[in-house]
């Protein structure tokens, strides 16, 4: 069994904290295994029995009848035995449809799965738990109607330090696995490639897509939208716009799409955490740009599947691990850049910039770093850490390379170390 122990340390922080805890995380990244098995298990190890314990998973056909909220309210109304606390986990809330009020003559008077949670909340004795894939369900709108009564929790694919406990075969393998295939939790029973890449390209298929296309009743749009995820996937960590996609389509696909359609596309995946957005952010100005922007897949493994493995280009997929990485540490991540004034040797001043991969921030700590891959002579590493000597602050700044290295300092500070080093161990501190 894969621990999850972050996940479950929350989950144990925020027991019977008053507010409903809201698990949210794309699909099949192991949120119901956290909430039915191993949060199951330790209520059960801390002497909660199982009649105090009640259940109900939305996305399967038996319990189709429940998607209707008032005979969800019903159904867990008649299961609280006693005044004893009784712990409530519903698994894919989002699934619940909002109904006319039986009562009202009202047309518009609608009961929804916000108004059953907030009732059983009221409950002295109960401890409400509930998952979800899809944020603007979930992290957005439910936030907002609870009006602070909702504690969201993230929970994301296996991070590499979990992958790697748990990877039963030589752990010297673990990182090719890993940037290979990702950490979807089931990847970890399948032994074959070919297992391996339907499990990922099934996901998308079956479960991703359909999803987004049933949700926003886009079934005539299918191809565009796998095309979108294409260009998106071949194109990791590259600044681009909804503008640049539209364009990409009328040239590649001769296919003209409003840059308007492409953004609210790319919303959908986003919802469905199947990508991140990462803004751009002037550290020198401070203040964020609007456009361009880049992309990266919450699962490594999912964006491999989709070009069917062909693109294994460490460098990006390496830099989009490390993103994922630090947004599973609980960190805000930006894209960094520096602007300053060049002048060429005909002495012309020009305006330029320089990126930092990251800027990860968290309360008062940042952290500058680069994914640099390699840097094999003195030039490459100048050419890598240019940028840093242009940001004035004392925060840390790293830079993460392919190989395994003992970590190291330069004359200006600046850490050196291993991507796996830096994934398996906390270089995130003061």
């Amino acid at each position: 069994m894969i621990e999850r122990k972050q996940y479950l340390d929350k989950l144990i922080r925020k027991k019977e904290n008053g507010l409903v805890k809201i698990i949210t995380g794309i699909r099949r990244c192991g949120k119901s295994y956290l909430l039915f098995n191993i949060y199951y298990d330790y209520l059960k190890s801390i002497g909660v029995d199982d009649r105090h314990i009640i259940t109900l998973a939305l996305d399967e056909n038996q319990n189709a009848k429940y998607r209707n909220p008032l005979l969800l309210d019903e159904y867990i109304q008649s299961k609280l035995q006693d005044d004893k606390m009784h712990y409530v986990f519903l698994d894919e809330i989002q699934k619940v449809k909002s109904v006319k009020n039986p009562y009202l003559e009202d047309e518009e008077e609608k009961i929804s799965f916000v108004d059953v949670l907030l009732g059983l909340m009221k409950k002295p004795n109960v401890d409400l738990y509930v998952t979800g894939s899809n944020s603007k369900m979930l992290s957005s709108d439910i936030l907002t109607e609870f009006r602070g009564r909702g504690d969201e929790i993230r929970v994301n694919p296996l991070s590499y330090k979990e992958f790697y406990d748990a990877y039963k075969k030589d752990k010297h393998l673990a990182w090719q696995e890993y940037f290979t295939y990702g950490g979807m939790p089931f990847i970890m029973s399948l032994e074959t490639h070919d297992d391996k890449r339907n499990y990922l390209t099934n996901l998308f298929e079956q479960v991703y897509l359909s999803d987004i296309l049933e949700r926003h009743n886009l079934q005539n749009d299918k191809r565009i939208l796998e095309d979108l995820l294409n260009i998106i996937s071949s194109s990791v960590g590259s600044l681009t716009n909804p503008t640049k996609l539209s364009n990409t389509f009328l040239s590649l696909k001769h296919i003209n799409i409003k840059n308007t359609t492409i953004s609210n596309y790319l919303d959908y995946f986003i919802d469905a955490f199947m990508i991140f957005k990462a803004q751009r952010y002037d550290i020198k100005g401070k203040r964020y740009i609007e456009t361009p922007l880049k992309y990266y897949f919450s699962d490594i493994g999912l964006r491999n599947a989709r070009l069917n493995f062909r693109q294994q280009e460490e460098t990006h997929i390496m830099e989009n691990i490390i993103y994922n990485e630090l947004l599973i540490r609980g960190f805000s991540v930006d894209v960094g850049i520096v602007e300053y004034n060049f002048k060429s040797s005909k002495k012309i001043s020009k305006k330029t910039q320089l990126e930092v991969d990251f800027i990860a921030n968290k309360g008062s700590n940042r952290y500058y770093i680069q994914s640099a891959f390699a840097i094999p002579t003195i030039d490459k590493r100048k050419q890598e850490t240019k940028v840093f000597s242009r940001i004035n602050d004392s925060f840390k700044k790293i830079v993460v390379v392919k190989e395994n290295i003992i970590p190291w300092h330069d004359e200006n500070g600046i850490l050196y170390v291993g991507v796996e080093q830096f994934l398996l161990e906390d270089f995130l501190h003061d």
